[in-house]
């Protein structure tokens, strides 16, 4: 329950930020053009408010809704979310939405979108001066990757270690190494100390997403880390740094392999054949009924080393930026896979984006998340489907294009339309939650 609180908080607080530079953008543009907001709110009042306050001499009521699903700024002249047909109804006054140019009214739709983006680029930015650019090299992974059953399907043999897909040499593991990996011709690997190029056929993506088992995963060897207070490991006197290599004879050279061996001697006392400072040592043991000794293993950066890339304050903006730039792409890249079979069944919604947050407190991650998402949230947004900003724009390209405004009756139709469809995909993903947490 605790972990559950702390990554809801976390989740809230981030969508939290996001909306409110999201609407901002909209706000600060719309005042600059001397358009009237009504409202700016922190979620839906639909019924009531959590919190209202309309300061004096002010157009603009702000307040929190009791509804978490985004927020909103209600524009004068405007139809949106409100769906304020009298307003509509009336003849256009000179501090309304629709009595604007149209390239200012485009201005003023865009500007959420522009806004997600430059959050982003500020918080990568703040994040690589703040906490530096850490990652472990694939060159460094000497027992190289596990692979799941559609890659070695694919032509992948564990212990294979990525070096290039095409000619673009792989750098790092994560989200871009795999989009390389999908979308190459031929992938090169090393395996068994001599590079060995493997042909790609197409749909490696559509396999993992059916599988759902990942593409790959680091081999690491089994070497303590900490002992749990209290536990069989603790109890046999292993200590940090001890790497085992045998569970009563049987080689544990990974860790995968440990856990194999631990299975099968279930509540019994085995011997455990360890290296420390160079010299072969043993101990016994007894496993527990789930199948282990009761320590944390050294993740793979601890065991292989981690190259760190140092930025300054000015630095980290162009470093930023291109952070923003290149997790944007990767994005769009793997967005028409939402489009298959494979790719909808995936689909998540609040209680999977939830889970993205760490169980525990732990600045970075969030601010990283907090930018992944507002880079998402923008992408979402320019979609050319009513109801969304993209949406409106969509109809105002219409309009420079045609130079005649699209039919007020027309835009309410669609507007309704964009809501029940953007209902449907918002029930859709949060019930696929369901299913999961139910049938997982």
């Amino acid at each position: 329950m605790e972990a559950f609180l702390m990554k809801a908080l976390q989740l809230i607080l981030s969508l939290s930020i996001l909306v409110v530079v999201h609407e901002f953008g909209h706000y600060i543009f719309a005042r600059m053009f001397k358009i009237r907001v009504e409202k700016f709110y922190l979620f839906f009042d639909a019924g009531f408010a959590l919190f209202r306050y309309k300061p004096k001499n002010s157009h603009t009521e702000y307040g929190v809704g009791w509804l978490p699903l985004g927020g909103y700024v209600k524009i004068a002249g405007m139809i949106d979310e409100s769906m304020d047909t009298d307003q509509m109804s009336q003849p256009p006054q000179p501090w309304e939405f629709r009595s604007k140019p149209a390239w200012q009214r485009l201005l003023v739709m865009i500007a959420g979108v522009v806004f997600n983006l430059l959050l982003a680029f500020f918080i990568y930015a703040m994040v690589l001066f703040t906490w530096n650019d850490t990652y472990l090299p694939l060159r460094n992974i000497t027992q190289g990757m596990e692979f799941s059953q559609a890659a070695q399907n694919a032509g992948f043999q564990d212990g294979d270690i990525l070096l290039k897909a095409d000619d673009k040499v792989l750098e790092r593991f994560g989200v871009r190494t795999l989009l390389d990996v999908a979308d190459a011709r031929e992938v090169t690997v090393l395996r068994d100390g001599k590079e060995t190029v493997l042909p790609m056929q197409a749909g490696l993506m559509q396999s993992l997403l059916t599988d759902k088992e990942g593409f790959a995963a680091y081999r690491v060897p089994p070497v303590v880390y900490e002992t749990m207070e209290g536990s069989a490991a603790a109890s046999a006197g292993l200590i940090r740094g001890d790497s085992i290599v045998a569970v009563n004879g049987a080689a544990t050279p990974l860790f995968s392999n440990l856990r194999e061996a631990l299975d099968l001697h279930r509540d019994d006392e085995v011997v455990i054949d360890y290296y420390r400072a160079g010299t072969l040592q043993s101990t016994t043991a007894r496993v527990d009924s789930l199948g282990t000794l009761g320590f944390y293993a050294m993740s793979a950066p601890q065991i292989y080393g981690t190259v760190t890339l140092s930025y300054g304050f000015f630095e980290s903006f162009p470093a930023g930026i291109n952070m923003g730039i290149q997790t944007l792409k990767d994005y769009v890249a793997q967005f028409k896979y939402v489009f298959t079979k494979e790719g909808a069944s995936s689909l998540g919604g609040f209680g999977a984006i939830g889970n993205l947050f760490p169980a525990q407190w732990n600045w970075q991650a969030f601010w990283l998340m907090t930018a992944f998402l507002s880079v998402i949230l923008a992408f979402m947004n320019i979609l050319p489907i009513p109801a969304l900003d993209g949406g409106h724009v969509m109809f105002l390209i219409y309009e420079v294009v045609s130079r005649r405004k699209p039919n007020e009756k027309f835009m309410e139709y669609a507007q309704v339309a964009g809501m029940v469809l953007l209902l449907g995909l918002v029930l859709y993903a949060n019930g696929m939650d369901v299913v999961r947490a139910i049938f997982n």
